[in-house]
C-alpha cells in the first residue's frame, strides 16, 4: 500500500531470480527453488501462471541452502542441508538435492535425501503448492491476487483451471490434500543408512487457447570453441543453450521454428526481435532464420487495417493469445499487431542474409511474393507522407507511441529532453530501408527480375538522408536520431547512430565520424554502448532507452564498426561487452545500467531486465562473427580476425553446407582454416 493507502501497482523485479525454461514454459524462482517470496515467482505455460507458490519441508522444516548450479537453460539443482536429522557433527552428514526440469508443458522436480549415518532415518517430506491462473500482462503491471484458482482431487492427482487453461499437480506415492488454493503432497520416508531415498512430483498445464507452441527441430548446439580470453567462450555457450530454450512455432504454421523474444514477458513471436536474433545466429545455420522468415511471411499484412496497423506488405510487430492491456499506459494491442517500422525491412536483410550464408536458392525463391510486397510497403505505406523517408505514428491512440526498437514513449527526445513529437522518421530505420531496397534489387536480379527500380529508389533515400538528417557540431557532425513531425533533425546523440554502419548509407567519412562518437565516454560505458549519450538532458542510466546498455544494441554497432573497418572502437565495445557477460554470469539481460565500468567493479542490472532474451543471447554468436570478421561473399565466407579475444581454436560454425574449423594466433593471425571455401584478409 501507498502513504495514501491507495494499492501500488509495481512492475516485478527480475534480477535477483532464477529462472528455469523450455518455451513455452518457465518457472521462476529464489536461488533455494523457493516459489512465492517474489512477484514474478512462479511456473507459467503460454503466458498464463499455474502455480504462485511451492514450499519443501523435511521433517517440518525447510532446508538450509548452500548451492544453486544452473546445468542447462531447462534443469537446475538445489542442494541444502537437513542439519536436524543429522548427528551433531561438524561434518554435515544429512542432505537434500532438489532437482527441477522444466519441459514445454510444466516442471518434473524431484527431491532426493542423502545420508552418510549409520542408521536410517524416518520423516516426512511435504511439498505445497499454490495454484491460479495468472494473466502474464497483469502479472506485469503488479496486479496481485487476479485469478487464484480452486483444485479439486481426482484420481490420485489435482487439478484446476479456466475456461481455457488445465493445470494438474501428481505426486506419486504421496497424500494429497487440498485446502482453498493450495495442495500439499505428504510422503512418509525413510532413508537408509549410507543410503539415499527420493520422492518426485509434476506440474503441467495445457492452454487451448496458446497461438504458439514448443520447436520440435533438432537443437542448437553451441559451436566448440576455446580463446585466449575464456569469456567469450563462456558467453558463447550460455547464449545458445539459452537460445535452444527459447525455440518456438505458432500454431499456425508448424515446422518453422524462430526464437521467443525473452522470459518472462515475450514467450511469443515479435517480428524485430525474432529478425534480429535469427540474422546474428546465421554462423551457425540459416534453418532458424528460414523458419523465422517463413513465419512472418505467413502473416505479412494484406490489406489496411486501422486498428491493427496492418497494411499491404507489412511484417507483424507481435503475437498474443488475447489483446495485450497495459494498465496505466493507455495501451490495448490487439492479439496480432503490426505496429512497428522496422520489422519490413529487416525481414528483406535477414532473406538476404540468410541467402548469402548459404539458404537454398528455392526456399528464397518461394519467399519472392513477400519479398515484393515487403518492399512495395516501404515505398506506398512506409513513406507515409512521400518524402523519400519512412516514418510512423499510431493513429489508435492505444497503439505504441514509438515503433522503433527503442519503443518506449521518451525514447525520441532532443537534446534538452523534451519529447519529439510524430510522425517519426528514425535514423537507423531509412538505413535499414536502404539495406533492404540495394540487397532486394540483388536477389531479384539473381532471379532474373528487374531490381532497377529499388536501386534508384535507394539511391533517392541516401540523399535525402543526407540533405536532412546530418546536424553540424564542433566535435564533428552527426546524424541526428529522428526526424520530428515538421521534419527537423532532433539533435540528442544515441546508440541508433550504430545501426547506420554497415549497411550501405554512410561514406568513408560518415562512417568515420559516426565511428567516433560510438567511440566517445559519452556512449562508451566500458559495459557496452549506452542508448543515450551522458551530455543529453534525459541521460540516466537506468532509463529503458535513455542510458542504459542493450548487448544486442551493442552488437549491431560492433558488427557495423568491423564491416566498415573501425577495429580500435569495435574491439573496446567487444571487451566492454565480455566485461559485462562475466559480471552476468554469462546469462546476459536485456539490458543493464549506463553507469561507467571505471566507477562500478561490475554492471549494475536493470532490475525489470528480461533475462534470457533472444537478440541479447544472439549477439554472443554476432561478437563470436565480428571478433572473426565473418563475411559471407561471393568466392567464400571471408574471415579477418582480431587479436581482441587472443588466440581462437572454433568449429561447429556453417557456411552453406559445410562446417567451417579454424584456428588463429595470438595477433589474430589465421594458422588453419578448413572445411568452408574461406578467403583469408
Amino acid at each position: 500500500m501507498s502513504e495514501s493507502g491507495e494499492t501500488e501497482h509495481l512492475q516485478p523485479l527480475l534480477h535477483d531470480r532464477l529462472v528455469v525454461l523450455r518455451a513455452p514454459a518457465q518457472a521462476w524462482s529464489a536461488h533455494d527453488g523457493g516459489i512465492g517470496s517474489a512477484a514474478i515467482d512462479g511456473v507459467y505455460v503460454s503466458d498464463v501462471r499455474v502455480v504462485r507458490g511451492l514450499r519443501i519441508t523435511v521433517d517440518g522444516r525447510r532446508g538450509e541452502h548452500i548451492a544453486t548450479s544452473l546445468d542447462a537453460a531447462d534443469r537446475a539443482r538445489f542442494i541444502m542441508l537437513l542439519r536436524r536429522l543429522d548427528d551433531g557433527g561438524a561434518d554435515p552428514g544429512v542432505r537434500a538435492v532438489h532437482d527441477r526440469a522444466v519441459t514445454a508443458d510444466g516442471t518434473v522436480e524431484s527431491l532426493t535425501l542423502s545420508s552418510r549415518l549409520g542408521t536410517p532415518i524416518r520423516t516426512t517430506v511435504t511439498v505445497e503448492v499454490v495454484a491460479e491462473t495468472g494473466d502474464m500482462d497483469a502479472i506485469k503491471a503488479g496486479v496481485t491476487g487476479q485469478a487464484p484458482a480452486s483444485p479439486t482431487l481426482a484420481d490420485g492427482r489435482a487439478g484446476w483451471g479456466d475456461e481455457h487453461v488445465s493445470a494438474a499437480f501428481d505426486a506419486p506415492g504421496a497424500e494429497l490434500v487440498v485446502n482453498g488454493d493450495r495442495v500439499t503432497a505428504t510422503w512418509a520416508v525413510t532413508v537408509p543408512a549410507h543410503g539415499e531415498v527420493s520422492i518426485d512430483w509434476r506440474v503441467t498445464a495445457v492452454d487451448a487457447h496458446a497461438v504458439v507452441g514448443p520447436g520440435r527441430g533438432p537443437r542448437l548446439t553451441a559451436p566448440a570453441l576455446t580463446t585466449g580470453d575464456e569469456r567469450l567462450a563462456r558467453w558463447v555457450a550460455r547464449a545458445v543453450d539459452d537460445l535452444d530454450a527459447l525455440r518456438l512455432e505458432t500454431k499456425g504454421l508448424p515446422g518453422a521454428e524462430f526464437l521467443a523474444a525473452g522470459a518472462p514477458w515475450f514467450f511469443t513471436l515479435f517480428g524485430r526481435d525474432s529478425i534480429w536474433a535469427a540474422r546474428m545466429l546465421l554462423p551457425l545455420g540459416t534453418r532458424l532464420a528460414h523458419g523465422t522468415l517463413r513465419v512472418l511471411a505467413g502473416l505479412q499484412g494484406e490489406s489496411d487495417v486501422a486498428a491493427t496497423a496492418e497494411q499491404p506488405g507489412k511484417i507483424m510487430h507481435e503475437l498474443r493469445r488475447a489483446t495485450l492491456n497495459i494498465p496505466g499506459e493507455s495501451i490495448a494491442l490487439p492479439p496480432l499487431y503490426y505496429g512497428t517500422v522496422d520489422a519490413t525491412a529487416l525481414w528483406v536483410c535477414l532473406l538476404h542474409d540468410a541467402w548469402k550464408w548459404g539458404l537454398a536458392d528455392d526456399d528464397v525463391r518461394e519467399l519472392l511474393p513477400n519479398l515484393r510486397a515487403a518492399l512495395a510497403w516501404m515505398r506506398d505505406s512506409g513513406d507515409s507522407d512521400g518524402d523519400g523517408l519512412l516514418e510512423y505514428i499510431d493513429s489508435t491512440g492505444h497503439g505504441l507511441s514509438n515503433q522503433g526498437w527503442k519503443d518506449s514513449g521518451d525514447s525520441v527526445q532532443w537534446l534538452d529532453g523534451t519529447l519529439a513529437e510524430g510522425p517519426i522518421a528514425l535514423c537507423e530505420v531509412q538505413a535499414y530501408a536502404f539495406e533492404a531496397a540495394t540487397h532486394g534489387a540483388d536477389l531479384l536480379e539473381h532471379f532474373g527480375e528487374d531490381g532497377s527500380e529499388w536501386r534508384a529508389w535507394a539511391a533517392r533515400l541516401k540523399q535525402r538522408f543526407d540533405e536532412t538528417f546530418w546536424i553540424e557540431h564542433p566535435d564533428g557532425a552527426y546524424p541526428a536520431i529522428a526526424l520530428d513531425a515538421q521534419k527537423r533533425p532532433v539533435d540528442t546523440v544515441t546508440s541508433n547512430l550504430g545501426h547506420l554502419l554497415g549497411t550501405g548509407l554512410l561514406d568513408p567519412r560518415q562512417s568515420a565520424l559516426v565511428a567516433r562518437r560510438l567511440g566517445s565516454p559519452q556512449l562508451d560505458s566500458g559495459f557496452g554502448l549506452r542508448t543515450m549519450s551522458t551530455d543529453s538532458a534525459g541521460y540516466w542510466p537506468l532509463s529503458y532507452h535513455g542510458g542504459t546498455v542493450w548487448t544486442h544494441d551493442t552488437a549491431i554497432a560492433i558488427a557495423g564498426l568491423v564491416r566498415e573497418g573501425h577495429r580500435e572502437v569495435a574491439d573496446s565495445l567487444i571487451r566492454g561487452l565480455l566485461a559485462a557477460a562475466s559480471g552476468f554470469d554469462y546469462r546476459m539481460p536485456e539490458l543493464h545500467s549506463g553507469d561507467t565500468a571505471t566507477e562500478v567493479a561490475t554492471p549494475v542490472p536493470y532490475p525489470a531486465a528480461c533475462r534470457p532474451q533472444a537478440w541479447s543471447a544472439a549477439a554472443a554468436v554476432s561478437v563470436l562473427a565480428s571478433t572473426l570478421g565473418l563475411e559471407p561473399g561471393d568466392e567464400g565466407l571471408a574471415v579477418s580476425p582480431s587479436a581482441v579475444a587472443g588466440a581462437v581454436e572454433v568449429s561447429g560454425l556453417r557456411f552453406g553446407d559445410a562446417e567451417l574449423r579454424l584456428r588463429t594466433d595470438t595477433a589474430g593471425d589465421v594458422l588453419d582454416a578448413s572445411g568452408a571455401p574461406i578467403v583469408v584478409g
